[in-house]
């Protein structure tokens, strides 16, 4: 599904080059949930915004869905962003003056659907993050565990064979932030959606099958997460 080769992301700051990313690979197949960790600075978000076609590789190869990526327009990037890939920020990026179904309903704008067509798709998004009771809330009427989870149904209104998650428990106490985290469980394991979610917390991680440890711009470590396998494996 995704394969990166020898990715590099250098930005220029005046007469200086700082490199973001230096010469990054991995493979991530279908169905996968994967951990991004690393210190600030670490080009864990840099290499995210590769992967979401949000930022375009200064060298190297980055195959998404079998297509050389660097080979398409920004209108066939912009079609796989947002039919493709579905993206959850640490910060919530709700429009505050929107209903949470009204938000959730935001990507389909483009969609080509009929209206009817993309309150159905809203309802089961809604439903499947437990939010179907708070459909007409505003952003600012929910706590920011709800709001994530709408967020999270924004994600999943296109049914996205990935999601991108960037920090999402990150302005979450710690029982929503594992609240989110077991919706992301769910998705992976019930559903098969691929998720890369970049974090530099431990616990956060462990929910992943697979941790990607990467420093200075630079991939130091490539496990799997051996506990949460097994777990997986007694499930079936």
């Amino acid at each position: 599904m995704i394969v990166v080769k020898d990715i590099k992301k250098t930005y220029r700051m005046g007469d200086q080059s700082i490199d973001a990313l230096r010469g990054v690979s991995l493979s991530v197949s279908d169905g996968e949930f994967i951990s991004l960790m690393g210190p600030s600075g670490s080009g864990k978000s840099t290499l995210m915004s590769i992967i979401g076609c949000l930022d375009r590789p200064t060298s190297g190869s980055y195959k998404l869905f079998n297509k050389e990526v660097s080979d398409l327009s920004d209108d066939e990037l912009a079609r796989i962003r947002n039919e493709k890939i579905g993206f959850i920020f640490q910060s919530f990026n709700l429009l505050p003056r929107f209903s949470a179904i009204k938000n959730v309903e935001l990507p389909l704008i483009y969609s080509g659907l009929p209206s009817e067509e993309w309150r159905k798709r809203s309802l089961d998004a809604m439903k499947a993050v437990g939010l179907e009771n708070r459909i007409d809330h505003k952003p600012t009427e929910l706590s920011g565990g709800q709001q994530q989870r709408v967020a999270i149904a924004r994600a999943l209104v296109n049914n996205p064979g990935i999601i991108l998650a960037d920090e999402p428990t990150g302005n979450l106490d710690s029982k929503s932030g594992e609240q989110i985290m077991a919706i992301l469980q769910r998705l992976n394991e019930d559903n098969g959606v691929t998720i890369i979610l970049v974090t530099h917390e431990p616990n956060i991680a462990s929910f992943s099958k697979r941790i990607i440890h990467i420093k200075d711009g630079a991939i130091v470590k490539d496990e799997k997460n051996a506990l949460r396998n097994f777990v997986s494996a007694l499930k079936v």
